[in-house]
């Protein structure tokens, strides 16, 4: 049933729901080690004709197809199952056929169900070694790979088929395997892949569909090709493959021939492909226009930055003048500052080629399974445009998440800087870095290759500009609740709580679930509501475990009152006074003063009866709640150490309640004065900070009255 639920994108917990509360669930057809087994092609329909589930038919399809493989695995290695299933689907291609197209004789009479079955799947392995054999002689795509299993694989034929259905071509049925090789067991073809953002970040620098669209015949190339997956990238955004030659290389063979294959189902022609075996790229089919590489990973003992060095070295001898390359690589010897001597004088050489057209400092986690690693990016130009002839834009975005927004940002920058280079009057200013001079570069001889400031987009922002007035404003802010504060001790004089030593008997213990059995409290569930449905503005704000611990802020999360209305016609709002709580990830109380909201589960709903003999307060309930003793947990329990109804709070008496409430309303009051004040300050502090950080603001001589020196804006 766990793979029910990876197999519906649900949590497992679902599935049990879907058996309990759905007679025409499928059946379990069998047990292993007090495991259900289920069909999964009953399960598969059943999903589709009910609708449940966040998976598509089509990624069901896939899906079922990818489990079969997988129960595959004790047969096959898992280099095996992925080089097996390319050669099929590359075969498909290849003979412009299905690799069982019904033209096998069928077994003769009398043979029982499982020699027929193996006579059949003799005859279907023997006939698809004839096509191979047929159509690749020279062995360059499928043959040796078909020839070095036997009958047994007769299978992994019928699954490709029914991936190609699911995926409507062998192409997509390729991509979407080795997209799930890390779940067939090769962690050595996805420990180099980069995440969507880069990879998109990459597309975009190369510009290919546009200069496709303009009508260019483009040379690709990837002297590190790996499994080609950034190849495969950018033959993802070309939508006509004719004008396109591929040049690619890897010293080990298996990854060429996966390489080679993932090109020809790309859509790129047999003889516009040049996939090599060994450490080199040789040009022997044409001069590349594009070169995209990821340098090969070493781990930071045995990392050597002049090797890296010289890998760029190498990739900037392939380009003819006009060409790019974008080389992945890492940061401590592409950005870093150097302390030797030969590779200082390496990197300045490249410098000084005149060839280092951008770099760029990527944010950690790039590389999602080497999480140490620390990436950069280097952009390569042959002869780039004069206004760009003696500088290289240096950008670092390490400090930010690798978004869709940051990456087209960054990408317009390089971009830009390759069309046109440096304007000084009325260019685009980038807005990720600086064009700084190679002699500068030159003369720190191994220094950090990051923005010597910020780029000049933030100097002249609005956020910059009007920083001063900001500060101002704030400053104001302060003084008035300042001011408020002296007001407020002038007229009800200072904090006194009145707290005494109590004597004689203590009150008497009760629980909360005695109180709700009392009917002193009523407890509500919380609502079940959709993410997609939850935004920033709408008429109720969404009060969940995240605003009750106080790691958002209530009121940041709202929803429509007419969307409430029409699909969650049960959702009933808090009224003013409900103490809101969740006990997930930690016990969290708040007290809903304006009501109005909706509990979104896990968070619950207690409402104090106000008609009760013994009445309580919102205020009372939660601050005895939240004080009472064993509400939390160890760092390794999984459930709370006891039920939210058996936490022990005292019964105090009514006119105890009242004072208790009064005194818990004067430290809301002082509290929200105090906290206004500290904002200010706080905001005032953070834009100082950050005008004197980027060098915009200044000091001036002039003191203040608490000793404090005041602020200027300089530009």
């Amino acid at each position: 049933m766990s793979e029910i639920a990876a197999f519906a994108r649900v949590k497992r917990p679902v599935v049990s729901t879907w058996r309990r509360r759905h007679p025409d669930f499928p059946a379990a057809v069998s047990e292993n080690a007090g495991r259900l087994l289920f069909d999964g092609v009953q399960v598969a329909e059943w999903l589709v004709a009910s609708g449940l589930g966040n998976a598509d038919a089509t990624e069901l399809r896939s899906e079922l197809a990818l489990f079969g493989i997988v129960a595959l695995r004790a047969r096959f290695t898992p280099w095996q199952l992925v080089e097996t299933l390319g050669s099929l689907l590359c075969l498909r291609r290849l003979d412009g056929r299905p690799l069982d197209d019904g033209r096998l004789p069928t077994a003769g009479p009398g043979t029982s169900a499982a020699d027929d079955g193996d006579a059949a799947d003799g005859a279907l392995w023997s006939a698809l070694l004839r096509r191979a054999q047929r159509i690749d002689a020279e062995d360059e795509f499928v043959l040796r790979e078909l020839r070095s299993v036997d009958a047994a694989a007769a299978p992994l034929a019928r699954l490709a088929e029914d991936l190609v259905e699911a995926a409507y071509g062998e192409r997509g049925a390729y991509e979407w395997l080795l997209a799930s090789r890390a779940r067939l067991g090769l962690d050595s073809l996805t420990a180099d892949a980069v995440t969507p953002g880069l990879r998109s970040l990459l597309t975009q620098l190369t510009d290919l569909r546009t200069r496709l669209e303009r009508g260019e015949s483009l040379t690709l190339a990837d002297p590190h090709a790996r499994a080609g997956d950034l190849l495969a990238a950018l033959l993802g955004e070309a939508e006509e493959h004719d004008r396109l030659t591929v040049l690619a290389a890897d010293p080990d063979e298996r990854l060429a021939r996966i390489t080679r294959r993932r090109l020809l189902l790309a859509g790129v022609s047999e003889l516009d492909l040049d996939v090599q075996t060994g450490p080199d790229l040789e040009e022997r089919l044409a001069d590349p226009d594009l070169v995209v590489t990821q340098l090969p990973y070493r781990p930071g003992e045995d990392r050597s930055i002049l090797t890296a060095l010289a890998g760029v070295e190498r990739v900037a001898l392939l380009l003819r003048p006009g060409c790019t390359a974008l080389v992945l690589g890492p940061a401590d010897a592409l950005v870093d500052e150097l302390r030797g001597t030969e590779e200082s004088q390496l990197r300045s050489a490249l410098l000084r080629d005149n060839v280092v057209e951008s770099v760029i400092a990527l944010p950690g986690g790039v590389l999602p399974f080497r999480p140490g690693y620390r990436a950069a990016l280097w952009t390569l130009t042959r002869d780039p445009v004069p206004a760009a002839e003696g500088k290289v834009l240096l950008a670092d975005i390490s400090s930010e998440p690798l978004t869709e927004a940051v990456g087209a940002r960054l990408a317009e920058d390089v971009l830009l800087w390759r069309a046109e280079g440096f304007r000084a009057l009325d260019g685009h200013d980038p807005r990720y870095g600086r064009a700084v001079l190679v002699a500068e570069l030159d003369r720190a001889f191994g220094g950090p290759l990051t923005p010597p400031g910020p780029p000049v987009t933030v100097l002249l922002s609005r956020t910059v500009t009007e920083r001063p007035a900001l500060i101002a404003e704030a400053e104001a802010r302060l003084e008035r609740a300042t001011e408020d504060i002296r007001t407020y001790e002038d007229e009800h004089g200072p904090y006194r709580g009145g707290v005494l030593r109590r004597v004689g008997r203590l009150p008497r213990r009760t629980t909360l679930g005695k109180l709700i059995t009392e009917r002193r409290v009523t407890r509500l569930p919380g609502h079940r509501l959709d993410e997609e449905d939850i935004t920033r503005d709408g008429h109720h704000a969404v009060l969940g475990p995240e605003e009750i611990t106080g790691s958002r802020a209530a009121g940041t999360r709202r929803i429509d009152r007419l969307l409430l209305a029409a699909a969650y016609e049960r959702v009933a709002l808090t009224e003013p006074g409900d103490v809101l709580y969740t006990v997930a990830p930690r016990l969290g109380l708040y007290v809903d003063h304006d009501g109005f909201a909706v509990a979104a589960f896990p968070a619950r709903v207690l409402r104090v009866n106000p008609a009760a003999g013994r009445p309580l307060t919102p205020r009372v309930l939660a601050a005895l709640l939240g004080a009472a003793r064993g509400t939390a947990r160890s760092p390794s329990a999984v459930r709370p150490a006891r039920r939210i109804e058996d936490y022990q709070l005292p019964d105090l008496d009514p006119d105890e309640v009242l004072r208790f409430d009064a005194l818990l309303a004067e430290t809301e009051r002082r509290e929200r004065l105090l906290r206004a004040q500290a904002d200010a300050l706080a905001e005032a502090r953070r834009l100082t900070v950050a005008g004197l950080a980027d060098g915009t603001l200044t000091l001036d001589g002039r003191l203040a009255s608490d000793g404090a020196r005041t602020t200027t804006h300089r530009m």
